[in-house]
């Protein structure tokens, strides 16, 4: 399935909002987008039609399961890179700004290498920390 950047950067803020606040409402998106309530508008319209979410009678946004599954992953993506990003310098704004950045782009071959490397490194920087506590 073929979604869009831009659709993929609603679900995420989306599932963000409800993790955030424990609801979704289109003002609290255009907020964190930094983009205008129309914009949203037309944004949930498009992804009303495309089944990723519902909006009930006052407003409220439910991500449906093609649309938290989407979202899950583009919001995993960013989590991730924003935490290997940090673990190598890199100042966590920007950590933050590059990862939106790429998430969308990544083949799944080279995230799940990043990850698997990523895991690699946590666990060396665990031991190393457990075994200098030993001395």
């Amino acid at each position: 399935m073929t979604i869009q950047k831009s659709a993929e950067d609603y679900l995420e803020a989306m599932l963000m909002m409800k993790e955030q606040h424990g609801y979704i409402r289109s003002i609290d998106v255009a907020n964190h987008l930094g983009v205008t309530k129309p914009s949203v508008s037309y944004a949930t319209k498009r992804l009303r039609e495309n089944g990723y979410i519902t909006m009930d009678h006052s407003g409220f946004i439910t991500l449906t399961d093609s649309g938290m599954e989407i979202a899950s992953r583009i919001y995993d993506r960013h989590k991730v890179l924003t935490q290997l990003f940090i673990a190598i310098g890199v100042n966590p704004e920007t950590a933050r700004e590059d990862a939106c950045k790429v998430e969308h782009d990544l083949s799944e071959e080279t995230f799940s290498a990043l990850r698997g490397h990523g895991e690699k490194m946590s666990e060396l920087m665990s031991r190393m920390q457990k075994d200098a506590g030993k001395m």
